[in-house]
């Protein structure tokens, strides 16, 4: 089986394949305090909790992405220590990935973002968008070719409310769900009016506005949207398509995929 490992600022998701078939996924918090011991152990108890999954030696490969360059380090370390003998590929310059990056400074490109342009076209085909509401919510677009072009970064919609909390004086942190009405009778239906149908708002106003640059026909690019605050705008934009909320996951697949004979060499 194959372990995928997608380190965001927030949260950690980890996928299990078996195959093309994704078997079982965690998200945890990500914390750049965890040693390389305390995240070998947090992995192999949620591994072990699975019916199918007894011991770390069924492990058979490992792709890493990281946004967290501590937490990257000490992963590092959980391959050599842990899974010495398991292939493993961590998506860093030097890796193919098959994407063309073209960008000013493809370096500057988060490997999170080039995983999910990867597997979007895998899935989805060119030209398409990737939204992924993480931390940040990003807008990647991908051309007809499968090359990455760019994309738009906006805050989150958890740093927003939590931005709302701290600078209103009157106002404090909510539960991110849906209102009874968009015009709200109080406070707190009038902050997650606000933050719910902003963001829709916003959604859809970027995506249009990257489609018409993305391609003479807007209607020809999918918008494929990730992450895991999707679920609560996927109602309320129109542009969005399809949801893939293990796109990340995939693209590690395809990734080690591609890298594997030379790694395992």
């Amino acid at each position: 089986m194959l372990l995928t490992i997608d380190v965001g600022n927030t949260q950690t998701t980890l996928g299990l394949f078996d195959g093309e078939e994704i078997v079982e996924h965690w998200r945890i918090s990500t914390d750049p305090r965890r040693t390389a011991d305390e995240l070998a152990v947090l992995m192999q108890g949620l591994m072990g909790a699975h019916p199918i999954v007894s011991a770390s030696d069924r492990v058979e490969g490992l792709a890493i992405c990281s946004s967290v360059p501590a937490v990257l380090h000490e992963l590092r370390e959980v391959t050599r220590r842990y899974y010495g003998d398991v292939p493993a590929v961590i998506v860093e310059p030097g890796v193919k990935t098959g994407v063309h990056v073209l960008m000013d400074n493809p370096k500057e490109v988060g490997a999170d973002r080039i995983v999910n342009a990867l597997a979007a076209n895998h899935l989805y085909g060119g030209p398409c968008i990737v939204v992924d509401f993480g931390t940040a919510t990003t807008f990647d677009a991908v051309n007809e070719r499968g090359d990455y072009v760019g994309g738009a970064i906006a805050p989150g919609i958890e740093i927003s409310v939590e931005a709302l909390g701290m600078r209103g004086a009157q106002l404090r942190k909510i539960e991110l769900a849906r209102p009874r009405n968009v015009i709200g009778k109080n406070t707190v239906e009038g902050m997650q009016s606000g933050i719910l149908y902003g963001f829709a708002g916003q959604v859809d106003g970027l995506v249009n506005r990257m489609a018409r640059e993305l391609s003479k026909d807007p209607d020809d690019v999918q918008v494929i949207a990730t992450g895991g605050l999707a679920p609560l705008v996927l109602g309320e934009a129109e542009t969005i398509d399809v949801h893939e909320p293990w796109l990340t996951l995939i693209g590690l697949r395809l990734i080690f995929e591609r890298n594997r004979p030379a790694t395992a060499a």
